[in-house]
């Protein structure tokens, strides 16, 4: 061999840093040979090489005996050996299985695979037989699909095979860590039609679909692999420990690969128990306690230790196993009553990777002539006041807890209890597994679903117990639904369980926990209803759950007698009427009664992209003294909303809500949200354009700032622009943020109608100051306004009165019991003539406007004092013009066109001029930023001029640089 040529060629190719590493050869290994004299060729694949596929198919040498065909010019002619399995079964249509069908198996497989080794059959039926092959060589999966396309028709069968050496497989070869996030990837160096992840698990073989703990990712394309699929586990637990098996599919055939994840446990759940609960130092100074705790039993190593009140306990605690499979760890201690007040006892459990997680619990202490309740029902002993006791004990059947509380009276309070069937935990616990994504088939769900039904027929419905943990298992289903596929075989029993929950009235617990209990309930099947999906049309009714799908346009469905329309329908529309919910959430609409109808209607439009607007007809019979109100479920603030919903005229025996929920530019000076798809588009695209006038108008006014303001009087008009611009552009900024009420927290509602409140002021602030400006200039002309007096009160008026005049709206409002907002729209609020905090910000802006419009007046008449009487046709026309031009530049600047929004408030949304208000204060007005941009800036001439010097400079320099290099390139 030239063993120097190579070398050298070696040298040449792999370079560090640009210098040539030093390379030498260690070893050198025949892997093929082959000898050519005259027309015979004979070639031979040397030590632990097969031939290439290339050869085998090409040249049918695919046996380890010498190819006397001339293959010295394939390129690789031959290739390490790699040990395939390939894994099958044969299933028979007709006859039954015996020797002559083997032979035909062993012979096919033989003849036709490259690096054949062997095939064994493994077990046989009549009808079925199941066999093992062996090659040397990574195949063809194209080859292998043909060969059992023949076999199918050949034994009349259907023949299936899954391999294991195919792919290659990459996972943490160590233990990983609890909660982390490791990854596993499949490779394979063919394209294929499938994929998927199994865990392999306590024998069962779990389907993995991406969910709270699994992420898949099915195209992780790597190099020369045509097909790459990884999963990454995050936060991965106990459950997600376990035998990885990925898979590629091609027509019949299958490739897998296994790796083994392991993951150092931590207890999921510890649960904490302590004997006695209470601590008697009335009559003891020394209390003996002894704390348990218990925990899952798992294969995990733990390191256990105690501590009291940040103390280590001495002697370390030995586990005890449990028939119920867990493992129960002790410790006993003692504590001086008078030394100690309130003791904690912690637990902490340490895993192989040096993690740890702990569970405290404290002792109740009865002091020396303290109050508590007396012992009751032999299980329940004596608790000082204010304390509550847990009772791990729970009936036969059920799992769990119970609490009871000791009122400050030294009564007790009624027991709440935790236990639920051990059925329903189980359906729990299942749940709990599928939204990881484990095992989420679609018969998991079913089960999941079934078993949810089966739990909630019994009389275990009017427990509150069994109330809450079933709204669980229906949230965590919703929750998962999210990224898991759900199909419409689970509807039936998912809305079977979740009527019967309803038939109780939850009036065992406070107002607080059913109003929540309430809100995960209506969540859980407002997601599920959305999530699941339909095919075509459905239709299920049950006590008091009523669902509706449909797929076509201008649907009128019907639930529980109530009938809901949209407006135009381009998606599934599935709607859901709920009864007996409404009368367990808090109503805090007064004076209103749920007996009008106690319904609830869930509606949903999937795959539309078009604005939609929903008219619903309740079934009601107007009451005396009620108002009806049409709400909506806001799910962040858990509280109800009117955003885009209203009432309108409808017959005696309904009643009518239509909603939107959007909100236009126009409710700023409108008594009420007026809603509007075309309003709100030109909402979204004026407020986009302002805000990008007003950055460009600021960008200018820094260029050219030094050039322009050459005089007081330009100061004057450029520092007000300025910060007319500025908190123009603040307000619009915070319109935005605040344009789907219903998303927003109360807070930052709040916040945003403070910060609109605020900004919108001090922009009416500085126009006045520009507007008093330019009429001290009109007047006084021979009296000019020195800086200093200016800029001293423009301060106090653009700055320090909109500040003062919101905060004393707020703290009014604050002090008597006022709303200062509205939720709905994020606003403030409109109550009648002179009444409601919105007069905080009419009465300022409608002062500045009548202002700005007797400045413009004055002008104008400035104008046309002027002009001589005598003067001709031509001066005429261009103090005309003058004129136009004064009232096109001053408007925006001046903010006149918001004197349209005063009109809004004195006509009726009903009168036919009140929607053409709306428009124009909301076009005017949503693109004023535009406007001011282009009268401050563009109709200004000296900026005009600056910039188009700066812009004739620019090209300048370009040509001086451009000539510069050329005379250079000439010399």
């Amino acid at each position: 061999m030239e063993s120097q040529t190579i070398l050298s060629l070696l040298k040449m190719s792999v370079q560090v840093n640009g210098s040539s590493d030093n390379v030498t050869i260690t070893e050198i290994e025949l892997v093929s040979e082959c000898f050519l004299i005259g027309d015979t060729t004979s070639c031979n694949c040397s030590g632990e090489y097969s031939w290439s596929n290339e050869v085998c198919y090409s040249s049918s040498c695919c046996t380890e005996t010498t190819c006397t065909q001339n293959v010295s010019h394939i390129k690789p002619l031959c290739v390490a050996k790699v040990q395939v399995y390939i894994n099958g079964s044969v299933t028979l249509t007709s006859a039954t299985w015996d020797a002559n069908k083997t032979a035909k198996l062993e012979t096919a497989f033989r003849s036709r695979l490259n690096g054949y080794e062997s095939l064994n059959i493994t077990g046989y039926s009549s009808k079925i037989a199941d066999f093992e092959a062996a090659v040397s060589i990574k195949l063809k999966t194209s080859v292998l699909q043909k060969l059992l396309t023949d076999l199918d028709d050949n034994l009349t069968a259907k023949v299936l095979v899954d391999t294991v050496g195919m792919v290659k497989i990459t996972a943490p070869e160590d233990r990983v860590c609890y909660k982390s996030s490791p990854s596993l990837k499949c490779r394979l160096e063919e394209a294929t039609t499938s994929t998927g992840w199994k865990l392999i698990k306590e024998h069962k073989h779990l389907e993995l679909e991406n969910g709270s703990m699994v992420n898949l990712n099915p195209s992780c394309f790597d190099g020369k692999y045509k097909s790459c699929i990884a999963v990454t586990l995050n936060k991965v637990t106990s459950a997600g420990s376990g035998t990885y098996q990925c898979r590629f599919t091609f027509g019949s055939v299958t490739h897998t690969a296994k790796a083994q994840l392991n993951v150092s446990l931590l207890p999921e759940v510890i649960t904490m128990t302590i004997d006695p609960p209470v601590a008697d130092c009335s009559m003891k100074t020394n209390v003996e306690v002894t704390v348990t705790a218990k925990i899952q039993n798992t294969t995990e190593s733990y390191n256990v230790s105690w501590e009291l009140n940040g103390s280590v306990l001495s002697g370390g605690p030995n586990a005890v196993a449990c028939p119920e499979d867990t493992l129960v760890y002790s410790v006993k201690s003692n504590f001086l009553c008078e030394k100690m007040t309130g003791p904690k006892w912690k637990v902490i459990f340490q895993n192989q990777k040096g993690q740890m997680k702990n569970e405290s619990v404290d002792i109740l202490v009865i002091s020396e002539n303290g109050k508590y309740c007396p012992e009751t029902d032999g299980i329940w002993p004596k608790t000082p006041n204010g304390g509550t006791v847990i009772n791990q004990t729970c009936e036969n059947g059920k799992t769990g807890y119970k609490s009871r509380t000791c009122n400050d009276d030294s009564t007790w309070q009624p027991v709440f209890s935790f236990c639920i069937s051990q059925k329903l935990q189980k359906v729990l616990t299942a749940a709990e597994v599928f939204k990881t994504g484990i095992g989420a088939t679609p018969e998991a769900a079913i089960g999941i679903f079934e078993g949810l039904k089966n739990t909630t027929k019994s009389d275990s419905r009017d427990d509150i117990a069994e109330i809450n943990a079933s709204i669980s298992v229906i949230n965590i289903m919703a929750t998962a639904s999210r990224t898991i596929i759900l199909k419409e075989e689970v509807f039936d029993d998912f809305l079977y369980a979740a009527s019967n929950l309803l038939k109780n009235n939850w009036t065992e617990v406070n107002s607080s926990i059913r109003q929540d209990m309430s809100s995960q309930y209506l969540e859980g099947v407002e997601d599920l209803v959305k999530n699941i999906q339909v095919k075509n049309t459905l239709n299920i009714s049950h006590q008091n759950l009523d669902l509706k799908v449909f797929s076509r346009s201008d649907c009128n469905i019907s639930v529980f007698n109530a009938t809901v329309k949209l407006n135009k329908n381009a998606g599934q529309f599935k709607t859901v009427g709920v009864r007996n919910l409404l009368d367990k959430f808090d109503n805090r609409f007064e004076p209103t009664s749920t007996a009008l109808h106690n319904l609830i209607i869930i509606a949903t439009l999937e795959n539309s992209s078009f604005p939609t607007k929903i008219t619903m007809d309740f079934p009601s019979k107007q009451l005396n003294h009620t108002q009806p109100h049409c709400v909506f479920w806001v799910n962040n603030k858990t509280d109800w909303s009117e955003t885009g919903c209203k009432v309108q005229p409808s017959d005696a025996n309904h009643t009518r809500c239509k909603c939107t929920h959007l909100t236009s530019f126009a409710v700023l000076m409108s008594k009420t949200d007026s809603s509007d798809v075309n309003l709100d588009t030109i909402t979204y695209v004026g407020l986009a354009v302002s805000i990008c006038s007003l950055l460009i108008l600021l960008i200018i006014e820094a260029l050219v700032w030094s050039v322009v303001v050459k005089t007081n009087l330009s100061y004057f008009r450029h520092t007000a622009l300025v910060n007319i611009a500025v908190f123009l552009l603040l307000a619009d900024c915070s319109f935005l943020a605040s344009i789907s009420p219903e998303k927003l927290s109360a807070r930052l509602c709040l916040i945003l109608t403070i910060c609109k409140h605020v900004f919108y002021l001090a922009t009416f602030s500085w126009m006045l100051c520009m507007s008093v400006m330019l009429i001290h200039r009109l007047i006084f002309v021979f009296s000019p306004l020195r800086k200093k007096v200016f800029m001293f009160l423009s301060s106090i008026v653009g700055y320090a009165c909109p500040v003062l005049i919101v905060a004393l709206s707020y703290v009014y409002c604050k002090y008597n019991k006022k709303r200062y907002y509205e939720e709905k729209t994020c606003w403030l609020v409109f109550e009648g003539s002179l009444e409601g905090s919105i007069y905080a910000f009419l009465l300022p802006v409608g002062t500045v406007i009548f202002t700005n419009l007797f400045s413009m007046a004055v002008v104008i008449f400035t104008l046309l004092k002027s002009s001589a009487p005598d003067s001709s046709r031509s001066d005429e026309k261009e103090t005309a013009k003058s004129i136009i031009k004064v009232v096109l530049f001053l408007t925006p600047v001046f903010g006149v066109t918001w004197g349209i929004g005063f009109l809004l408030l004195i006509f009726d949304q009903d009168n036919d001029a009140y929607a053409f208000l709306t428009y124009s204060f909301t076009i005017l007005n949503s693109f004023q930023g535009f406007f001011v941009m282009l009268t401050g800036v563009f109709a200004e001439p000296k900026v005009r001029q600056e910039l188009l010097k700066r812009m004739d400079k620019g090209k300048y320099d370009t040509m001086k640089n451009s000539t510069s290099a050329s005379n250079t390139k000439e010399r």
